[in-house]
């Protein structure tokens, strides 16, 4: 199978658990960027928390944000396309997270605003290279805005989506991580827009290879023609996957690229 794109998505797959591209990775990566391979972030990360790690691989490109509901130009921070969250709607999502005191996030295609910002917060944040906008509750939400984060420990975010089960919901909400749940529009997600590049670029199905580890990337892994699920995914996710690999930790996406894509056994 030969392979014209590589959906990456970053948190759990592309780094370790210590927020690191290790060299391993990271020459994997641009080996297969040098044969011609299109790499493509494709992250529940904003624009601007991922292109640090798009620039530690010393690459440039299209990027898919925010789940799928941003796909920007890194060089020149065009936004290609974008799925963007009506305020009407968003509004109970953020009453029901605020009255539960978990912390909440807005997103635009390249800004990240916060009301409040406890110190373990903003050291989350830190980690993810995300700089985050001071915005006022009278400020209401910002004009653009594709996603909203939910950030709090394992336990409450359980608790949260038992609680609201039983919603007709309005938006879609993806766990993307033990520790954060998304809310975005329900048209937006990484295996729609990876469809949507694909279509622009000319790559069909089979000349994909998608990479991913959580809930949010099971719609890349099943719209690629090969989706490998990294083995700190949910099992639920590797049974929807192609392939498994090793873990994030032990360079899962190097091993894959230099098989299927190096040729290197």
């Amino acid at each position: 199978m030969s392979f014209r794109l590589i959906a990456l998505d970053v948190d759990g797959t592309l780094i370790n658990d210590q927020h690191e591209v290790t060299p391993r990775v990271r020459d994997a990566v641009r080996a297969a960027a040098a044969q011609g391979v299109e790499i493509v972030l494709c992250t529940g990360r904003g624009s601007t928390s991922a292109l640090p790690v798009l620039a530690e691989l010393g690459l440039e490109g299209t990027m898919i944000t925010h789940n799928g509901a941003s796909i920007v130009d890194s060089a020149t921070k065009a936004i290609l396309a974008e799925t963007e969250i009506p305020a009407a709607l968003a509004r109970r999502y953020v009453d029901f997270a605020k009255a539960r005191g978990i912390h909440y996030d807005m997103n635009t295609a390249f800004e990240l605003y916060v009301e409040t910002m406890e110190d373990h917060v903003a050291l989350m944040y830190e980690s993810m290279f995300a700089l985050p906008i001071a915005r006022s509750e009278a400020e209401g939400f910002p004009e653009g805005m594709v996603k909203m984060s939910l950030f709090a420990d394992k336990e409450s975010l359980d608790q949260l989506e038992e609680a609201w089960g039983d919603w007709q919901h309005d938006l879609q909400t993806v766990r993307s991580g033990d520790y954060f749940i998304d809310v975005q529009h329900p048209n937006a997600s990484k295996g729609a827009a990876l469809e949507q590049l694909a279509t622009l670029r000319g790559i069909s199905r089979d000349q994909i290879l998608a990479i991913g580890n959580y809930y949010n990337d099971v719609g890349m892994l099943t719209f690629a023609g090969w989706g490998v699920a990294m083995d700190n995914s949910p099992e639920d996710v590797k049974a929807l996957a192609d392939e498994v690999t090793v873990s994030n930790n032990e360079d899962g996406v190097a091993l894959i690229i230099e098989e299927r894509v190096l040729n290197r056994k």
